[in-house]
């Protein structure tokens, strides 16, 4: 009797969070000094954190670093419970380590779920359960009262869970408690044995003023992003959690935050090009097309908790491309360009049948 109540606990708690998700987006954008909300929606709804799961993961590290407690180049061992995990990863093999800074480096940039449980056995006394109840700990004494951790990677456990309003608080702690450390959010890319691990966060390229912090992705969740921008010595934090592609979310915190910043009095700055999934399917006024943003995805099961280009293509993911003036693939958002010519969406069809037939 006891099993099966649980069961039924859990399968609440899980259509729960389902029916949060299904095509509803929680977001919030606060100023990251004041504390002050400058904008929200439905930032309350408990949904899963997927790989922001990492930021609490770095706040305990940070936490750690500062007290003396671990060093930067303290050796991280990895147990076989850390090479189990899920991508994406960086592959790590059990019996070897790595150290404390590459292992935090691993979790901004590639969001290594590999790495992130391995620090946090790391930190727990080599237990990620016990990690995880730190974690919990921790949160609730910064005020995220609506905040469950499981692990320390964000991959799918039906009981971790959180809130926009929450990682906006945690977002705005990391900042002010360890400045630091912070700088690590905006780093470019990082050298691993030998092999270059890049930053995956589109909004560091993508948006003036961003220099961190993460962005998460499991079908459950949807696609979750922090992001803290500063302009004029204004910071804003911003959340966005369950949108329907990477696309979808960036546009969402690029909004938001133009918005933010335009209350506070900042003036506003031109966006760049942002590199993102496009498909030239809508026609605007004046027969001119507009670059609409989407992303074709077959949904199937993803146990990741961010899942990079290659390992989503292999899954079933396509992006669509088009072709712009001088044969260069460009990916872009909030842009218009030129009508295409009959001849060219015919070879653009062709080209993305071919690939549609390849994948």
């Amino acid at each position: 009797m006891g099993l099966l109540t649980g069961i039924a606990l859990s399968a609440v708690t899980l259509g729960k969070a389902h029916a949060q998700y299904a095509g509803q987006i929680s977001s919030i954008v606060v100023d990251a000094n004041t504390g002050a909300v400058l904008s929200q929606a439905d930032p309350d709804l408990r949904r899963y954190p997927a790989s922001l799961t990492k930021l609490m993961t770095l706040y305990m590290a940070f936490r750690a670093l500062k007290a003396g407690a671990i060093t930067p180049d303290q050796t991280v061992p990895v147990s076989i419970h850390a090479s189990t995990m899920e991508p994406s990863k960086l592959g790590l093999v059990p019996g070897t380590h790595l150290n404390v800074e590459e292992a935090i480096l691993a979790l901004v940039t590639k969001s290594a779920n590999d790495a992130a449980c391995a620090l946090g056995e790391l930190i727990g006394g080599g237990d990620e359960q016990q990690f995880a109840a730190m974690m919990t700990q921790q949160a609730r004494s910064m005020g995220m009262t609506n905040t469950t951790f499981r692990n320390a990677s964000g991959l799918p456990d039906p009981e971790q869970m959180t809130t926009a309003r929450d990682l906006a608080t945690l977002g705005r702690r990391l900042i002010a408690d360890f400045p630091e450390y912070y700088h690590y959010f905006s780093t470019e890319s990082f050298r691993f044995h030998r092999r270059i691990i890049p930053n995956h966060n589109p909004m560091l390229k993508a948006y003036v003023g961003a220099d961190g912090m993460k962005t998460g992705y499991t079908q459950e969740a949807g696609h979750n992003l922090v992001t803290s921008a500063v302009r004029d010595n204004v910071r804003l934090v911003g959340v966005v959690m369950g949108a329907a592609s990477n696309t979808q979310r960036s546009l969402a915190m690029a909004d938001q935050l133009d918005h933010g910043f335009d209350a506070e009095g900042v003036a506003p700055v031109a966006r760049p090009l942002l590199l993102a999934h496009a498909s030239p399917h809508a026609t605007g006024r004046n027969g001119r097309r507009a670059l609409v943003m989407a992303a074709s995805t077959r949904h199937r099961p993803l146990e990741v908790a961010e899942a990079p280009a290659p390992h989503a293509v292999r899954h079933g993911h396509r992006a669509a491309a088009t072709t712009a003036a001088h044969g260069h693939h460009v990916r872009l958002v909030g842009a218009k360009v030129r009508a295409i010519s009959t001849v060219e969406t015919h070879h653009l069809t062709a080209r993305r049948s071919a690939a549609a037939n390849r994948t």
